[in-house]
């Protein structure tokens, strides 16, 4: 029941928790847009 606990107003937000979704967040994102680009070079420049 971790992920779908409400959010609890006293807790103090932590700024390292925040960095560190932020930049999970961008690594997903880049590796995403690897894919994406590898299998676009591989469907369209296929020779």
């Amino acid at each position: 029941m971790y992920f779908f606990r409400k959010k609890d107003p006293n807790r103090p937000t932590n700024f390292n928790i925040r960095v560190m979704h932020a930049i999970n967040a961008i690594a997903i994102t880049v590796f995403l847009l690897g894919i994406i680009y590898k299998l676009i070079c591989w469907l369209v420049l296929k020779k």
